[in-house]
């Protein structure tokens, strides 16, 4: 049997951007995507913790060390800049391989969404 895992977590990032013209998915600093070790198109669950909104959409990269959360395309219309985010990423393993795992958990500088 499988199950699903966490594999990585950003843990309370602000959102910087939102941008209901773009066609979709999350702008995440790239700093902050290899921390989490997230990759370019990979499943995301959004949980918004300001306003209690869940959506899954998928990473793109933003500039590093720019500290960028930006949702883009419908997704934007779920949260509002300054909003504080968890963004995570899950794995499908064998439950033998689950207990022994450990995932990637990243606590970055609430003032500015930058690794310290």
């Amino acid at each position: 049997m499988q199950i699903h895992v966490v594999k990585s977590k950003i843990h309370r990032v602000k959102v910087t951007g939102a941008d209901l013209n773009y066609i979709g998915s999350i702008t995440i600093d790239e700093d902050l995507m290899d921390a989490a070790n997230i990759v370019s198109g990979e499943k995301v669950q959004v949980v918004n913790n300001t306003n209690g909104e869940r959506l899954e959409t998928y990473a793109i990269p933003g500039p590093r060390k720019s500290g960028e959360i930006t949702l883009n395309g419908a997704a934007a219309r779920k949260v509002a800049v300054g909003d504080v985010l968890i963004l995570i990423t899950y794995g499908i393993m064998d439950i033998e391989a689950a207990k022994k795992f450990s995932p990637a958990l990243v606590f970055p500088n609430e003032a500015d969404n930058t690794l310290t």
